[in-house]
């Protein structure tokens, strides 16, 4: 008996040491976070200030031109890429030990900015804001100098999609320098400048630079983390096809007294055939669409264990009933989904004026899931179209007097395929490695969500190089990624470094 108890005693000892040194190793990673939050600040309002739109040459140029200076500061070898388009830019690091390689994927460019709507003089220039009486306002940059609440936010284009995250690796490069922590693993990082156009030269990049770009595994720093503020990981992300769909009515606008109830109306034919697409409830209805999807019980039970408030969140974003796609919300993005992005048919409000317009306009976007094959899906929705009476133009063109003489009902349709869908298995060894790290630096429950709803330019990755890829998603989940006003929550920047100061120094087993 004396025996046992002393055996449980022991063991309960080594638990409290194994539970204190963990504690003291996150007070460690704390304090080394907090002295780097200085720089790491300016260093974050000095990158947001660079132009980032990919239509812009000039603008590419700028930050390639940074990002080869910061990484060459801290001691990668840096080398343009080549692509028929905007480089991309690998950046190279040697580590402690050379047994695994770890690809890191970084996106530099941001969408297009309308700078009316925006509540600042310059989304380009990046300002700090504070909650009072329900609105954001500007306080003076000095203010991140002192006492710094995590609830504050950095608005500027770019700052949570993607240049946050960026900037949140290179502090975290920063610290390990100064403290002297070892990085474990030799490390790439791969740099896109033109991910907000569908990264269109990406998949001939990744298979001409298959052997600069080999690594033992892919992860990818971008996204938004759990409503939750939980630690995350996602496993997977939908792909996306795109299609314009045109319907045609006159050649010209028509006086809708002299031609209403005789020319046809184009916006109310476009709108007949959307509708006919879907049923009430929000599920696709044309034959086929859903085929081959299936969900296994493991993927069943790793997204009910995700901790989604979906009340919360459809107060958040202001519904009161969903689409039956799916039963919640991680169950909706495992299906392909079917979804009007844009409809432009004749003027409105101010411009509004009595006519029978002369074309409508519907912008469609089709995310897609690993089980889902583009062509076919965007083949399904041709073929609807066209069983509605339709005469197709397969090009970006007006129809012909000829076409307009035989055919009552004419649309154009044409499509592009961006990214195929990916997804690693939740049970991947190299997310027991990221899961330790991210135990390591923080000490709380991991969100692992199977999949993300958003499309990421990765699948080339995994396709072409064969490496399971695992997202490490740090930025809040309300940051008004491609919208006007764009933010970083401070508490996620700094969670965000020390997230990635521990994957950076944690061994792979």
């Amino acid at each position: 008996m004396k025996l046992l108890l002393a055996k449980s005693s022991l063991i309960l000892l080594l638990i409290f040491l194994n539970v204190d040194a963990f504690s003291q190793n996150m007070a460690k990673l704390d304090a080394a976070v907090e002295k780097q939050l200085p720089e790491a600040y300016e260093l974050l309002k000095e990158c947001l200030s660079i132009p980032n739109d990919a239509h812009f040459e000039e603008h590419v140029e700028m930050n390639v031109s940074w990002m080869e200076k910061a990484f060459g500061q801290r001691g990668f070898s840096t080398e343009r890429l080549d692509t028929g388009g905007p480089p991309l830019l690998l950046a190279e690091r040697k580590g402690s030990k050379s047994e695994n390689t770890v690809l890191i994927y970084l996106q530099i460019d941001g969408q297009p900015v309308d700078p009316t709507a925006w509540f600042q003089p310059d989304p380009w220039k990046p300002v700090l804001k504070e909650m009072k009486d329900g609105k954001w306002e500007i306080i003076d940059w000095s203010n991140i100098k002192g006492k710094v609440n995590p609830d504050w936010r950095v608005f500027a284009r770019a700052a949570s999609d993607a240049k946050g995250p960026v900037v949140m690796f290179l502090s975290a490069l920063d610290i390990a320098e100064r403290e002297g922590y070892k990085q474990p693993y030799d490390l790439k990082v791969i740099m896109d400048f033109e991910e907000e156009l569908g990264s269109p030269h990406l998949p001939d990049a990744v298979l001409k630079y298959k052997e600069k770009l080999a690594a033992d595994v892919l992860t990818i720093y971008d996204g938004p983390m759990h409503a939750s503020k939980l630690p995350t990981l996602t496993f997977g992300a939908r792909g996306i096809s795109t299609i314009t769909l045109k319907v045609f009515g006159p050649k010209k606008p028509q006086h809708s007294g002299h031609f209403g109830n005789y020319a046809p109306n184009p916006a109310l034919r476009i709108s007949q055939l959307l509708a006919s697409m879907k049923d009430e409830d929000g599920r696709v209805t044309i034959p086929g669409y859903y085929e081959g999807v299936t969900i296994s019980k493991e993927m069943r039970e790793a997204y009910e264990a995700v901790p989604d408030d979906e009340p919360a969140l459809q107060r958040t974003i202001g519904i009161s009933e969903t689409d039956k796609v799916g039963s919640s919300l991680q169950e909706s993005v495992l299906y392909p989904s079917l979804n009007i992005r844009g409809l432009s048919s004749g003027w409105v409000l101010a411009q509004r004026r009595t006519i029978v317009p002369s074309i409508a306009i519907a912008e469609i976007d089709i995310r897609l899931v690993p089980q889902s094959d583009p062509d076919y899906l965007v083949g399904l929705v041709k073929k609807h179209v066209e069983s509605k009476g339709y005469y197709v133009i397969e090009a970006d063109r007006e129809p012909t007097d000829e076409e307009r003489a035989e055919h009552g009902r004419i649309a154009s349709f044409t499509f592009e395929h961006s990214y195929a869908a990916f997804r690693t298995p939740i049970t991947s060894p190299y997310a027991k490695w990221l899961g330790s790290a991210l135990d390591r630096a923080h000490g709380k429950q991991i969100v692992r969500k199977p999949t993300s709803g958003g499309s990421i330019p990765i699948s080339p990755f995994v396709v072409n190089l064969g490496v399971p890829a695992i997202t490490v998603p740090t930025v809040n989940k309300d940051n008004n990624q491609h919208s006007p006003n764009e933010n970083l929550r401070l508490g996620n920047f700094v969670d965000g470094i020390k997230s990635y100061l521990s994957v950076l120094t944690e061994e792979i087993e």
